[in-house]
């Protein structure tokens, strides 16, 4: 039985969904369990019955600061091979992502994995269209974001959840893999194309200013946005992969209109 974790998250919930659409069947873990949800919170141990489960899918708990992503991780690991499980499928981080500000705790992850005794595939996934399209800000004027001209190798989520579903369905095909999981790069101008409007660019002092005057954010999420930005500004995450197309055997989603999309909604006012 195939267990993914996260199982209300909108990546393990479209993994859940593509298991489903196989006819594969599988147990939804969730820290907020609903009807047949299994009761899984990584900061709970005495949750974390994974008894019948012979693969999990670990759907990266990463939000949080560092050490407590990386200790929920190993509770969870610890559990994994109490309970008998074989092997675990981790979501982590396109390996173009080292120098990003949540990148330590997905490479300790990997680490911990490849060290558990279990046989382990892991998907290194790449920054989500959607992500990058909720990260551009509107103005009166159109369009500004401090990511510069640079481009981003970005994923339409639904792709990757389709990879951790083929994986999950054949994970004997998969030992020892690690899969660099990215889509085709694309600009914040493209986007801003895509919608009709005009890019602006910002410096990165004045995009982490806002960053930080931002009440909605939690303290760890300045340096990670920013984190993002310099790096997209500076030609850092615009690799790519052959390895996400050969798992799905059919072409990419494209990333712009996805990314366009999530600019859109959150265009303000009458549009």
């Amino acid at each position: 039985m195939i267990m993914v974790t996260g199982a209300n998250g909108q990546l393990a919930s479209l993994t859940l969904a593509e298991l489903g659409t196989r006819e594969v069947p599988a147990l939804a873990g969730s820290r907020t369990p609903a009807g047949t949800q299994r009761h899984l919170d990584f900061d709970d141990p005495a949750t974390l019955d994974l008894t019948g489960v012979s693969t999990v899918v670990l759907v990266s708990a990463g939000y949080a600061e560092d050490d407590q992503v990386i200790a929920r991780h190993r509770t969870l690991l610890d559990a994994a091979g109490r309970d008998g499980v074989t092997h675990v499928i981790y979501t982590s981080l396109t390996s173009a992502g080292d120098h990003l500000g949540f990148a330590l705790a997905h490479r300790a992850t990997e680490q911990m994995i490849r060290a558990s005794g279990l046989t382990w595939t892991i998907l290194r996934n790449g920054l989500y269209a959607e992500l990058f399209g909720a990260l551009l800000a509107w103005t009166p004027d159109g369009l500004e974001s401090a990511f510069g001209a640079g481009a981003l190798s970005a994923v339409a989520r639904a792709d990757l959840a389709a990879a951790a579903a083929v994986v999950a369905s054949e994970p004997t095909a998969h030992v020892g893999k690690v899969y660099d999981l990215v889509g085709a790069p694309i600009t914040a101008d493209d986007i801003a194309d895509r919608v009709g409007v005009a890019h602006r660019t910002i410096e990165l002092g004045e995009y982490r200013v806002r960053l930080l005057g931002d009440a909605n954010l939690l303290p760890f999420q300045p340096p990670m946005l920013v984190s993002i930005a310099t790096g997209v500004r500076h030609g850092f995450l615009d690799n790519t992969s052959p390895d996400l197309a050969r798992l799905l055997d059919r072409p990419l989603t494209d990333p712009l209109p996805v990314a366009a999309d999530a600019t859109a909604a959150m265009r303000p006012g009458p549009h």
